[in-house]
C-alpha cells in the first residue's frame, strides 16, 4: 500500500536521466507523489550545471507528462555555501517535508543531522547512468540519447544541449591551458 506521503527527491538532474526516471517509478510505488528538489538551481551554463533550472524543470515535467504520472512538484534549492542556512531553507520550502530520498553523502548527513527521515536511493546502473556520463558523451560526441527520456532527448536537441556542453568544454580547457 502506498503511503499518502510525497517524499523530495534530491538532485541536480544534469540532465534528468533514465536512472532517474527509474527511481520515481520506485519511489511512486511507495509513495502517493514525489517532489523533485532542483539543487543548484541558479547555476547554468558551467561544466558541471550546463542546464538552467527552467530547463532541467522542463525536462522532468515532460518526461512525467509522457509517463502519465500526474502527482508531483518541482522546488528549486539554490545552494546557498552554508549547510545551516540549506538545511533550513530546504525545511522553508517544503514545510510538510517527512521522507528524503539522496545519494549525495553531504545532502544525506545535513538533512539526518535536522533530524529528517533520509532514504538512500537504490543505485540504478550508477557507473554508466549518471548525469555525469551523459554530459561526457555529449562531450565527446559520443551515443548519449539512449541514457535519457525520449522527452528528454527531444528538450536536449531544441535546445542544442550536446553543442552547449561542447562549448562549455572548449571553454573550461581554454582556461586551464591559460592558467
Amino acid at each position: 500500500m502506498r503511503a499518502d506521503t510525497w517524499p523530495l527527491f534530491v538532485g541536480r538532474f544534469q540532465p534528468f536521466h533514465r536512472g532517474h526516471l527509474a527511481m520515481v517509478k520506485l519511489l511512486l510505488e511507495e509513495h502517493s507523489g514525489v517532489r523533485f528538489g532542483v539543487g543548484s538551481s541558479q547555476h547554468k551554463d558551467t561544466e558541471k550545471n550546463p542546464f538552467s533550472f527552467e530547463e532541467r524543470a522542463e525536462m522532468i515535467r515532460s518526461t512525467m507528462e509522457k509517463e502519465g504520472f500526474e502527482d508531483y512538484e518541482i522546488v528549486a534549492i539554490e545552494d546557498l555555501h552554508n549547510d545551516e542556512l540549506w538545511v533550513n531553507r530546504v525545511a522553508d520550502l517544503v514545510p510538510d517535508l517527512q521522507v528524503v530520498y539522496s545519494n549525495d553523502p553531504l545532502t544525506v548527513r545535513l538533512l539526518e543531522e535536522k533530524g529528517f527521515d533520509v532514504r538512500i536511493m537504490p543505485l540504478v546502473r550508477r557507473d554508466s547512468l549518471s548525469g555525469t556520463e551523459v554530459r561526457k558523451r555529449m562531450l565527446e560526441d559520443g551515443e548519449w540519447e539512449a541514457l535519457v527520456p525520449p522527452p528528454v532527448r527531444d528538450i536536449l536537441i531544441e535546445i542544442g544541449g550536446p553543442e552547449r556542453i561542447r562549448r562549455i568544454g572548449e571553454r573550461t580547457s581554454d582556461t586551464h591551458e591559460n592558467q
